[in-house]
């Protein structure tokens, strides 16, 4: 479900809620729901933390900083042994064209440690893009609750030094006019590199020649960025890793490589 977690800040105008994508038998679920799944005992080399308590270290955190969130999804599968979440983070002043996300995980059968990723939610289509340099992952072992705000604090802060880098990021693309050519090769360069697989060529290719949103009819990088992400958001689990190469592809071809 999805709430606003600062009442006293009018939403962003014209924001559809995360995309969070279900998959694997996942339910979506409101907070409280979350908090009131139990987490199982502790073993000696085995210390599993409470979904409500990554999600609540999250919350704190970003209460220090300049940022502020915005709305968020849930999502519970196995019984309540996996979670999955995403929040909306924005700066005071809000961008027209994006805002961040954050990709929260834990689980409570050994299935994957403790983690968070941030990526953007373009506006006008609500896709997800990952920046998959943004990222930790905490195993459930001794002293996960001494490391949890350390990490947490740390992947905030590569959040806001981020921050500038995506605006600029965003700006260079849509300066960079394309060609259909030279869409289409970028497009075989992405399969290669694994953006892709060939049997999202044609899905691709149709969200760029007939885009859904008039904000991505110009003929431009941001365009092509957003066919992709367009075409790209119904495998979550792939996600960060696709769109951290596909952001490698164009920042390449616009010149913002180092």
């Amino acid at each position: 479900m999805i709430a606003n977690l600062d009442p006293e800040s009018p939403p962003p105008s014209i924001r559809k809620a995360p995309n969070l994508i279900l998959h694997c038998g996942a339910n979506n679920v409101e907070l409280d729901e979350v908090r009131k799944v139990r987490t199982p005992r502790s073993t000696n080399s085995w210390c599993p933390i409470p979904h409500h308590q990554l999600i609540s270290q999250v919350q704190n955190t970003l209460k220090t900083t300049n940022l502020r969130i915005g709305n968020q999804a849930h999502s519970l599968s196995h019984e309540g042994q996996r979670y999955f979440g995403l929040m909306e983070v924005h700066a005071q002043k809000s961008n027209d064209d994006y805002a961040w996300i954050l990709g929260l995980r834990n689980s409570h059968d050994k299935r994957f440690p403790a983690g968070i990723v941030a990526g953007a939610s373009v506006t006008v289509c609500d896709n997800l893009s990952f920046v998959g340099e943004i990222k930790f992952a905490r195993k459930h072992t001794r002293f996960i609750n001494r490391d949890l705000p350390q990490l947490v604090s740390r992947s905030i802060g590569q959040l806001l030094a981020k921050w500038h880098s995506m605006d600029k990021r965003i700006a260079a693309y849509k300066e960079a006019e394309i060609t259909d050519i030279e869409a289409h090769d970028l497009l075989i360069r992405s399969v290669d590199i694994g953006v892709c697989s060939n049997r999202l060529i044609p899905d691709v290719l149709h969200e760029w020649r007939e885009p859904k949103h008039d904000a991505f009819e110009g003929r431009n990088v941001w365009s092509l960025f957003n066919a992709y992400t367009e075409s790209l958001k119904g495998n979550l689990a792939e996600l960060p890793k696709r769109t951290e190469a596909l952001h490698g592809l164009l920042d390449t071809h616009v010149g913002l490589s180092a």
